[in-house]
């Protein structure tokens, strides 16, 4: 299979994405805005046609084999410049962005550029904002913000994606060989040498399909203001406090609520999209030093299990799996269906842009936002973004899920501190 293919998991994303919209959304805050806009947009041109992830695009012709990613001219139309407001204006807009999601055949990224916008969080004058959107099939935010970042003047080499690739011929042998290890997982689990897999949870108002207004937030900290824990585990605590109480005061019962927390595969890169979700217990009935403890040992569990070799074998299995037989296994998904049980009941990513050494027209970098968006059966995601020592924790909520959005952030924001 031709190297310019895109993987079985990276096909199935840009697939699915016909039927639950799966764009990812970076936005970068810069301290100020650039003496000439033209100039700076120009040099994002410049180092977007020099990276491999950002000059490409998706050709999906063939029913019988993989898309394939060709070259694509990155020029003025992939940036739209709009006027200046304030930050709650900026993330009103972004909202509005969610339902222009991009078709990765013509244009798999753009930037939206928010020029003198006021009120941004640890900015104190007029800032910019650039929000950029991207297709899923180009990775989650913990990938895309690499490439991202050196868009904007950072001086690194971006990780190569190693594709896994297999051949039709090999799905019957990668597939004995997947039952094999995975009946050695269940061995291993049984022995107690493998942690077991996380129990699936009931679904609660937040797993409803999302419906009325849709509000995006963000709380920032610095990094030292989350001492104690890593910032993943103090903002599941920290949201384990605050979702209980806004679903309490809503009439939910909150003892078994868990989150779906996305994790970065062990391992080289095989993939834009290398990485899986797990389920974690949010134990809001314990105190939150006992509930960072716990959240912290759930994590590690789910590691270990990840670390299977049952898991790299499914993975080799899927890679093999013919193009014609994804592409209509991911036709048959049907969104609408209900569950009766789900893995958690909101989802929590985090997204580590590294350090703040990069740019927009001499503008620095101040702080860094991702927000996953919601599916039919999640009205509620969070990410955990930090770029320097800064840390933002970003909130995506449907109306249904939590009902007042700012009181939710209220809870939020009293549970970190």
């Amino acid at each position: 299979m031709a190297t310019d293919r895109l993987t079985a998991v990276d096909a199935q994303m840009f697939w699915m994405s016909a039927k639950i919209p799966n764009d990812t959304f970076l936005l970068y805050a810069f301290d100020g805005v650039p003496a000439d806009l033209d100039v700076a947009i120009d040099e994002l041109i410049a180092q977007a046609r020099n990276s491999v992830d950002l000059s490409r695009r998706v050709h999906d012709e063939s029913r019988l084999l993989y898309p394939e990613w060709v070259p694509a001219e990155v020029d003025r139309d992939r940036f739209t410049i709009y006027p200046s407001g304030g930050w709650s204006d900026c993330l009103s807009a972004v909202v509005a962005l969610v339902d222009h999601q991009l078709d990765a055949r013509v244009m798999p990224w753009r930037i939206h550029l928010f020029v003198g916008v006021t009120d941004v969080p640890g900015i104190a004058g007029p800032a910019t904002v650039a929000v950029l959107q991207i297709t899923h099939a180009l990775g989650g935010g913990g990938r895309t913000c690499a490439p991202a970042a050196v868009m904007f003047g950072r001086r690194a080499v971006v990780e190569p994606i190693r594709p896994r690739y297999g051949h039709p011929a090999l799905l019957i042998r990668r597939s004995i060989e997947a039952a094999k290890a995975h009946r050695e997982l269940l061995r291993d689990t049984e022995a107690g040498r493998v942690p077991a897999p996380a129990a699936p949870r009931p679904p609660r108002r937040t797993n409803a399909s999302p419906a009325g207004l849709r509000s995006m937030r963000t709380l920032v900290f610095d990094r030292a203001e989350l001492a104690g824990a890593t910032v993943t585990v103090a903002a599941l605590s920290a949201i384990s406090a605050a979702l209980a109480g806004q679903l309490s005061a809503l009439g939910e019962d909150t003892s078994t609520l868990g989150a779906e927390v996305t994790m970065t595969k062990p391992g080289h890169r095989r993939a834009y999209n290398h990485f899986g979700t797990v389920g974690i217990g949010l134990h809001p009935n314990l105190a939150a030093p006992q509930r960072r403890t716990t959240i912290a040992a759930e994590l590690a569990d789910r590691r270990a299990r990840a670390a299977h070799p049952a898991m790299r074998a499914s993975d080799r299995a899927f890679a093999a799996t013919p193009a014609p037989l994804l592409r209509w296994g991911v036709s048959q998904f049907d969104p609408s269906v209900r569950p009766a049980a789900v893995t958690g009941n909101t989802v929590v990513s985090s997204v580590n842009c590294g350090p703040a050494d990069f740019a927009f027209g001499g503008r620095p970098v101040r702080m860094a936002a991702a927000f996953p968006g919601l599916s039919p059966m999640v009205g509620l995601t969070h990410c955990v973004t930090g770029v320097g020592n800064t840390i933002a924790i970003s909130v995506f909520a449907a109306e249904s899920a939590v009902g007042d959005v700012d009181e939710y952030l209220e809870r939020l924001g009293f549970a970190f501190s």
